[in-house]
């Protein structure tokens, strides 16, 4: 039973409203944004607090941990803990554009990032690491990716796996190895936006397939094949950028059918299936021969990485793969190729992406919270597909946004035919502190709910 005589600013806690801690948090986010709480008042006690609440102190503990976080509050050693001046800002822009892993709570990266470089350092020769690779990864970077790759599929040969300077890169070359200028290639109507810039440098031809809240409807996908012979088929079947939608298994079984019945090849880009809650098996894990599969380091690690894995199983195909890919990247950068390897031979990188995957899961309850019935998401991995209400469009929105120092993602960036849904993407992972994010999400959450004014161009 909680205490009556709470703090005026902190509201009685829900069980249904999320981690407690974070109930805590946000409370007191909102008594500093209104005025209830003032830089330099005092709280209470952390043991008195959760004395109050009837939570253990462990949980009051976490809550002024995530708002000092967040730049609420400050500590004064024996005097107590007090609210935080405000801090001085020098971006005024808050990014909520940008499609990046968050950085995980509890995980020194920079530490990271020096223990790793030093034992690749230690273990490897730094004459290789700074001459050219030629074979798409060397044999210690392929039984990493085959490692990287167990969850999805269990054992690989990793002679099926080339490495590659990113998803972009892959994604380029497959296009440039197995097709020719003015084919098809085949894409849900709201797609990743560096598939349509990779086919417009080739001149290739980006057509939309129907979807529903599943994905590219199957027999649509049959009919598009019959009627235009495409040379491929893109598809982000796991929490899809930008829609968030993760396919069902049935979905990408049928999917898997119609490639084989068709003889069409498809590209499985699935950056984030590591990040999901329990996602079904790769499109590939249902039609090998007809499936090409991209899974990136960047979004779910760190975008410096710019290492990608994508099996293939026919070394004819692969050889095409890799004589394309050397036009234009000749191969990953060794030393960055190494430091993936070693992530992934030490735990380095799952302990990185479970981190990331936690924050990612506080970042998406913060999001539902604020942006209440609005709010579309999967509940994990890095963004927000949010449809819009009727008097605002997404390009006047995204306009708004900006006049008001956030930044996001209109539909018709993703578009891939001629029509886009009324609806934005908002990438939960760009801006580092939780504190800003929460202001960005606010801010937008009170931009929705007010009528769009008109927009002209300033004049100084």
């Amino acid at each position: 039973m909680q205490d009556d005589s709470l703090p005026s600013w902190l509201p009685r806690l829900a069980v249904q409203r999320g981690p407690r801690f974070l109930q805590i948090a946000d409370a007191l986010q909102a008594a500093v944004a209104d005025g209830s709480l003032k830089p330099g008042d005092r709280l209470p006690p952390q043991r008195l607090l959760a004395a109050q609440l009837d939570v253990d102190l462990t949980t009051i503990t976490r809550a002024y941990d995530e708002a000092r976080r967040r730049h609420l509050l400050e500590g004064r050693g024996a005097r107590g803990t007090y609210v935080a001046a405000p801090k001085v800002e020098w971006s005024s822009v808050l990014d909520l554009s940008m499609n990046t892993p968050p950085p995980p709570e509890g995980v020194d990266f920079d530490d990271m990032l020096k223990q790793g470089l030093s034992q690749v350092l230690m273990r490897a020769d730094a004459q290789l690491l700074m001459t050219y690779h030629l074979g798409g990864g060397s044999d210690s970077d392929r039984k990493a990716a085959a490692q990287w790759l167990e969850p999805m599929f269990g054992s690989l040969d990793d002679r099926q796996i080339v490495v590659c300077p990113g998803a972009q890169a892959a994604i380029a070359a497959l296009i440039l190895a197995l097709t020719a200028p003015g084919d098809v290639i085949l894409a849900e109507p709201a797609s990743y936006p560096g598939l349509r810039a990779a086919a417009a440098q080739f001149g290739r031809r980006i057509l939309a397939v129907q979807a529903d809240r599943q994905g590219m409807v199957p027999e649509m996908l049959e009919q598009a094949c019959r009627e235009h012979r495409p040379a491929l088929v893109y598809l982000n079947p796991t929490l899809q950028n930008p829609t968030a939608i993760t396919m069902s298994e049935g979905r990408r079984k049928q999917l898997a059918s119609v490639a084989r019945r068709c003889q069409v090849r498809i590209v499985e880009d699935d950056p984030y299936w590591l990040l999901a809650d329990a996602p079904p098996p790769p499109i590939a894990a249902f039609a090998p021969q007809q499936v090409y599969y991209i899974s990136t380091l960047s979004k779910c690690l760190t975008p410096g990485l710019r290492v990608a894995f994508v099996l293939m199983r026919d070394p004819h195909e692969r050889q095409r793969f890799l004589v394309a890919l050397r036009s234009f990247t000749l191969m990953a950068t060794p030393v960055t190729a190494a430091l993936a390897t070693q992530w992934i031979l030490d735990g380095s990188a799952g302990q990185l992406m479970d981190g990331v995957r936690k924050e990612a899961r506080l970042r998406h309850r913060m999001a539902r919270d604020i942006l209440a019935g609005r709010y579309s998401g999967a509940g994990d991995g890095l963004h927000v597909w949010l449809e819009l209400p009727g008097y605002w469009t997404s390009a006047q929105l995204a306009r708004a946004a900006d006049s008001e120092g956030i930044a996001v993602t209109p539909a018709q960036a993703f578009a891939t035919g001629s029509e886009s849904v009324n609806a934005i993407r908002i990438s939960l992972g760009s801006i580092k502190d939780r504190g800003r994010l929460h202001a960005g999400l606010q801010r937008l959450s009170h931009l929705l709910a007010r009528l769009p004014e008109s927009f002209s161009a300033a004049v100084v």
